[in-house]
């Protein structure tokens, strides 16, 4: 079964401890009206936020879980948008170009205003997710900060954010902080079973060592053929520095059929180096690792990484030939560095 979107999403694993900072709270009285939700992209951010406001508007919990049934009638309407007390606000489709908006636009926010100001429908709460909360303008977030500088009673506001350090420091400073890590492999191994149940037990457990801890990254390269990719880039990985001319352009070719392929080569690239420059500082790289590290001092793979990611961002944001960046990109790897003693 594919995951779930965060609003319907009824699994949480991993985020125990955060999970109960929330439920504390909620048993104590002493709700702060402003959440700020942080940690990397996928780690399950939106689908707490969403566990916290089904709880929220479906009464006080008497379990120690904030999970609710399925079956209940909060949690069937919250997937279904349908909730009289939920307002999410996030990026939309630009009904001019038909694509995604890059920021949320102020006058999405402004609503929030007007909606947490009304009494609550059911008589319990008014919820607010702003999911990516990082992309927030200034005239946005000024408009925010107007909300979190007098809260009306019994409304909170959950910010959903990958990129906290993006926040206006006024609004970070008005918000309760609760940080996700990273999850472990045991969780991503579980979750995986139950969203990936067609891949072998080898294909989920590469899945979940590239994915590095988000769930929702490790769905996101099952869809985009990650898995075929990663192998492109071991190869690659393999071959540095004597990598044949004909490399990149055969790469190149065989992504080219694919929407996404670019930018799930390039973060996989990008996160090969980095995860073997990573293992050799601390003594556990393999002997392919060891390898690898070896043939550039460390501030050079620093270099090479800013410099892949320079490549792979101005290509995105200007939409430059993918097919010539992925040669470039590969070009920059097989340059030499220095000279082998």
């Amino acid at each position: 079964m594919p995951a779930p979107e965060p609003r319907a999403n009824s699994i949480l694993l991993g985020h125990e401890a955060a999970e109960a900072t929330l439920l504390d709270a909620v048993r104590a009285g002493r709700m702060h009206h402003a959440w700020l939700i942080t940690g990397p992209e996928g780690v399950g951010k939106a689908t707490l936020a969403y566990r916290f406001g089904r709880r929220l508007l479906a009464g006080t919990p008497t379990a120690d879980s904030l999970a609710l049934d399925p079956a209940n009638p909060v949690f069937r309407r919250v997937a279904a948008g349908s909730h009289a007390d939920l307002l999410t606000v996030e990026r939309v489709v630009n009904e001019k170009t038909r694509r995604m908006k890059t920021q949320i636009a102020v006058d999405d926010v402004r609503r929030i205003n007007g909606f947490m100001s009304l009494t609550p429908a059911e008589g319990g709460w008014r919820v607010v997710i702003i999911d990516g909360a990082e992309d927030l303008n200034q005239a946005s977030a000024n408009a925010l900060l107007k909300v979190l500088e007098e809260p009306p009673p019994r409304a909170i506001l959950l910010l959903v954010c990958a990129a906290a350090g993006r926040l206006l420091p006024t609004i970070r400073s008005r918000c309760r902080r609760l940080r996700l890590s990273a999850l472990a492999d045991q969780p991503m191994g579980q979750l995986m079973t139950q969203y990936l149940p067609d891949l072998n037990a080898d294909e989920r457990g590469r899945l979940v060592s590239l994915a590095e801890g988000s769930p929702g990254r490790a769905i996101m390269l099952a869809e985009e053929e990650g898995l075929a990719i990663a192998g492109m880039v071991d190869k690659l990985l393999a071959e540095v520095p004597a990598i044949p001319v004909a490399r990149g352009y055969e790469i190149a070719d065989a992504l080219g059929r694919s929407e996404t392929g670019f930018s799930t080569f390039m973060d996989l690239m990008r996160a090969g180096l980095a995860a073997a420059v990573r293992e050799s500082v601390r003594g556990r790289a393999d002997p392919e690792q060891q390898r690898l590290v070896a043939l550039r001092p460390l501030d050079a793979w620093g270099d090479l990484w800013h410099g892949l990611t320079r490549l792979q961002d101005e290509t995105e944001r200007f939409a430059l030939d993918k097919r010539q960046a992925i040669v470039a990109g590969i070009g920059m790897l097989s340059e030499p560095t220095r000279e082998l003693a």
